[in-house]
């Protein structure tokens, strides 16, 4: 196959050795990108050659990416189709098997599960497919029958927003490729019950890395009174609702959201316990503050604040300002849980900033707990942006 594919080559002075060693993206800055470079096909595929023409890997191409090249298979002579689709599927697959009970989960967490730029999330008899780099927008029919074959479901969605497809240079676009939808999709998760909507919902409607940090908080949540910030469709707060939080009350400025949220807690026998605020989550904050509100337990789970590199330092300023409004929420001896998931902003960064906004806030910390994404997000250790979401969970006196 080596002969039929076209041949990019790593700059005499970028060691190859990283991509030897599993890391999986090459940089255009890190390839000679002559004109015959610049005129391949996105999302189509070449042998990546290092200086002295040797083959290292088969991989996708996208000039118009700053990440120009992927990884797909270390073998230059693989063949990518269906079949190797389904291989790498059934990889996935007989991992989510061995740790959840019932088939709701992240099946396919891009690099990390051989599939590089793609994310597909399992909702029992649905899946939505998200494919961020151009290959797999080129490959969706492929993909969306091995998904098919491999696990049975009847209903794939397309999603196609967000910020990765813009980098790819690919448009916005939501499609339901097979099967139908009625409403929202019942999601089972940590003892709640929550309402993804597949078809018009953020990213692929439920965001199932908190997993392991909901039931975290769920220790912290019995007896307890409870806000629940960014909350999205209720994350936190439904989860907190199950474990035998007296209330829990929900801030988010997306109203489909919060409906999705109160759909949720009616389904559990709840909804007397749970209270919704609509609006910018930082006013929200300083209202509360104004009525003198006060929580057992706080948790804000903002969106990405810092996205990029070039966000860094607004992003943190932007997790401080989080922790110095949370924290006097918070009744002593209470708990504020905080969390990032911005892959710019490593862990010891948002922590400091977390400790900081408490400071400034009024409050001494112990710091409980560290998480991050659930198993069903497994991570590359070359890859940093794969291990992107951190969860802080401190103890609040004075």
């Amino acid at each position: 196959m080596t002969v039929d594919l076209p041949i990019i080559r790593l700059r005499p002075k970028t060691k190859p050795q990283a991509i030897r060693h599993g890391f999986p993206w090459v940089f255009a800055d890190e390839v000679v990108t002559d004109r015959r470079t610049r005129a391949l096909r996105p999302g189509g595929f070449a042998v990546l050659e290092d200086a002295e023409r040797r083959p290292l890997a088969l991989v996708t191409v996208n000039p118009e990416s700053r990440i120009i090249a992927r990884v797909m298979d270390p073998d230059p002579e693989a063949v990518i189709g269906r079949e190797w689709i389904a291989a790498r599927l059934r990889r996935a697959l007989a991992l989510r098997e061995r740790l959840f009970d019932r088939p709701f989960y992240r099946l396919v967490h891009a690099e990390a599960d051989g599939l590089p730029g793609t994310i597909i999330d399992r909702f029992g008899d649905a899946a939505v497919i998200q494919p961020n780099a151009a290959w797999a927008e080129h490959m969706i029919a492929d993909i969306a029958d091995a998904l098919r074959e491999v696990t049975g479901v009847s209903t794939v969605v397309l999603n196609g927003q967000g910020r990765a497809r813009a980098l790819e240079g690919l448009d916005e676009r939501t499609e339901i490729l097979s099967g139908a939808l009625s409403g929202p999709v019942e999601v089972p998760m940590n003892g709640a019950i929550y309402l993804a909507d597949l078809a018009h919902g953020q990213k692929t409607g439920l965001f199932y890395d908190q997993r392991p940090n909901h039931a975290f908080g769920q220790r912290l949540a019995q007896g307890a009174r409870v806000l629940d910030v960014f909350s999205h469709v209720g994350g936190f707060g439904l989860a907190a609702l199950a474990a035998g939080a007296t209330h829990a009350t929900c801030v988010d400025g997306s109203a489909p959201a919060l409906e999705l949220a109160r759909g949720g807690a009616r389904a559990m026998g709840a909804e007397a316990r749970l209270t919704t605020r609509q609006g910018d989550a930082f006013a929200q904050l300083e209202a509360l503050a104004e009525e003198g509100a006060q929580f057992d337990l706080v948790i804000c789970d903002p969106p990405a604040f810092a996205p990029s590199k070039q966000a860094l330092e607004a992003g943190l300023r932007a997790y401080e300002r989080v922790a110095r409004l949370a924290a006097p929420l918070v009744a002593p001896g209470g708990y504020l849980g905080l969390c990032s998931c911005s892959h710019a902003a490593d862990l010891s960064a948002f922590r400091n900033a977390s400790a900081r906004g408490i400071g400034r806030g009024g409050r001494r910390m112990q710091l409980i707990h560290t998480g991050q994404a659930g198993p069903d997000h497994p991570t590359l250790p070359q890859l940093a942006e794969t291990g992107y979401l951190k969860a802080l969970f401190f103890r609040l006196d004075g």
